[in-house]
């Protein structure tokens, strides 16, 4: 196997990336100055050796605790609890949610052999006995597929008996969608979890 297929294996190894796209990318490499590919080949060597997760929510960052975990003016009472640390950021961007977050680095997948022990929840049922009264709600925000909502039921089922209220972000049709588009499911869910005018 020549240098380059055994590159575009690599590049398909990410999630997303198909052949035709690996293939773009290495080619991309070649054509660019050899200081461009050794500069990104750096850029994640280093990123490899100094990137880790907070050792309080599980977000990836360079220091012991993140950046948020640390923030004295977030809301200490909340934590919203996700399935991978990139979905912290996307709440981050609604500017909606000032708690701080627990990542769970999956969901439960029997078949996949992914159990509780497998997923970041020791540590996060110890931070909730640990902080006992000052966490006042936990909110889940896994997925909406079947993994999720099992991780989300099983998440209540633990959590509700250590004290905090167990809220789910709500779900349904999404702004600016259009009704005739939307699947049947979402629809059910919009309907089961509508709110008065």
């Amino acid at each position: 196997m020549s240098l380059i297929q055994q590159l575009v294996l690599e590049f398909k190894r990410l999630p997303g990336v198909g052949e035709k796209t690996a293939q773009r990318f290495v080619y991309s490499l070649l054509k660019k100055s050899n200081q461009d590919p050794i500069r990104l080949s750096n850029q994640i060597r280093e990123v490899v050796e100094k990137v880790r997760p907070c050792s309080s929510c599980g977000k990836f960052t360079e220091l012991g605790e993140c950046e948020i975990c640390t923030n004295p003016s977030r809301d200490m009472s909340l934590i919203c609890v996700v399935e991978e640390a990139h979905e912290v950021e996307a709440v981050e961007k609604s500017r909606s949610y000032s708690g701080l977050y627990h990542v769970l680095g999956g969901k439960l997948s029997p078949l996949d052999g992914i159990g509780p022990q497998e997923l970041n929840l020791a540590s996060l049922f110890e931070r909730i006995k640990r902080e006992g009264s000052i966490v006042q709600e936990v909110i889940i925000a896994t997925n909406s597929s079947v993994e999720g909502e099992a991780t989300a039921v099983y998440l209540e089922a633990v959590i509700r008996p250590l004290g905090p209220r167990v809220s789910r972000l709500a779900r349904g049709i999404p702004v600016g969608g259009d009704l005739e588009y939307v699947d049947t499911s979402t629809i059910v869910e919009a309907m089961d979890r509508r709110t008065e005018m």
